[in-house]
C-alpha cells in the first residue's frame, strides 16, 4: 500500500508555482494577484480563507481579503462582485462558501466574472469543462487528478466509482474521470445518497472517489483487492484526547480499507492541501491570460 501524500504533492506544486512568479517579477511582468471575500464568522471558512492567503504571500501572489458581518445585504455583495469584476489589479477572486442563508449562492456565483472565477463554479466553466475547452477547473477535482498524475497512476480502462454528486467535487470527478485524457479514460459510474446497494458498485472499482462527509462510509469489505481509494471526507468527530476536543475523519475507514488497497489517501494531509494549491494554480492561469487569453 502506498499512501498519496497530499501535503507532499502540494508542497511540489507551490515550489513550481513560486519559481514561475519569480521569474515574472524578474523580467518585470504583473505579478498574480488573488482576492478573497469572507462573509460571516464560520470557523472552516476563515480557517480556510487565512491559509490561502498565507499561501499567497509564500508564493509571491499579491492578495487582498474582504471581510462582511453575515448580515451584508446581497445587493452590497453583489457590488463588491461588481467592483473585483472591473478591477485589473485583480486577477482572480473567490467568494468563500457557504454564504448565508438570506443571500442567493447561485446568483452570486453567476456575479462573478468567468475569466476571473478561479474557483471554477462558474456555469460558463462547468460548460467548457464539460466541452472539453481550457477551463479553470474546481480546486478538489483538480487536485485529486494531480495527484494520480504524479504518483503515476494508471487509469485508462479502469472503473472509477464516485460517491457523492455536489457541484464542487463528485459531479465534476465524474466527469474529468472520463474524459479521453490522462488522467481519465475510466468508465465511470456515479452513486449518491440514492443509490441501492453501495456495496456492489464499490466491490467492482479499481478507483474510488468518495466525497459525501460521512465518516467510515467506506469499509473493508466494500473495496476490492488492490483498489486506489481516494477520500475527499473532513468530518470534525469528537475526541477527548485532542487538545482541541476534536479530530478529523475522512468517509473511508483507513485501518481497514489501508490493508486492501493499493494507493490510498489520509485524512488529514490527502486532498485537503491539494484544494489550495490548485486555486493558486488557476490564479497563475489567470494571470498568465490561458483559458480565455
Amino acid at each position: 500500500m502506498t499512501l498519496l501524500d497530499g501535503k507532499k504533492t502540494s508542497e511540489a506544486i507551490q515550489n513550481e508555482i513560486a519559481a514561475e512568479v519569480a521569474a515574472i517579477r524578474a523580467n518585470g511582468g504583473k505579478v498574480p494577484h488573488l482576492a478573497a471575500v469572507l462573509v460571516g464568522n464560520d470557523g472552516g471558512s476563515i480557517t480556510y480563507v487565512t491559509n490561502k492567503v498565507a499561501t499567497c504571500e509564500r508564493i509571491g501572489f499579491g492578495s487582498s481579503l474582504i471581510r462582511y458581518e453575515d448580515t451584508v445585504t446581497e445587493e452590497e455583495l453583489l457590488n463588491k462582485i461588481k467592483e473585483l469584476n472591473e478591477d485589473d489589479e485583480v486577477d482572480g477572486f473567490i467568494v468563500q462558501l457557504p454564504l448565508p442563508r438570506h443571500i442567493d449562492t447561485e446568483k452570486v456565483i453567476e456575479a462573478i466574472d468567468p475569466k476571473k472565477d478561479v474557483d471554477g463554479f462558474h456555469p460558463t466553466n462547468v460548460g467548457r469543462m464539460v466541452a472539453g475547452l481550457p477551463a479553470y477547473l474546481p480546486a478538489t477535482p483538480a487536485g485529486i487528478l494531480q495527484l494520480l498524475m504524479r504518483y503515476e497512476i494508471e487509469t485508462k480502462g479502469k472503473h472509477c466509482v464516485v460517491i457523492g454528486r455536489s457541484n464542487i467535487v463528485g459531479t465534476p470527478m465524474s466527469i474529468l474521470m472520463s474524459k479521453s485524457t490522462y488522467p481519465g479514460n475510466c468508465t465511470v459510474t456515479l452513486c449518491h445518497r440514492h443509490t441501492a446497494d453501495l456495496a456492489y458498485h464499490t466491490r467492482q472499482a479499481d478507483i474510488i472517489i468518495v466525497a459525501v462527509g460521512q465518516p467510515g462510509l467506506i469499509t473493508a469489505d466494500m473495496v476490492k483487492e488492490g483498489a486506489v481509494v481516494i477520500d475527499v471526507g473532513t468530518t470534525r468527530v469528537p475526541d477527548a484526547s485532542r487538545k482541541s476536543g476534536f479530530r478529523l475523519r475522512g468517509d473511508v475507514d483507513f485501518e481497514g480499507v489501508a490493508e486492501k488497497c493499493s494507493y490510498i489517501t489520509p485524512v488529514p494531509g490527502g486532498v485537503g492541501p491539494l484544494t489550495i494549491a490548485m486555486l493558486m494554480t488557476n490564479t497563475l492561469r489567470a494571470a498568465k491570460k490561458e483559458v480565455y487569453g
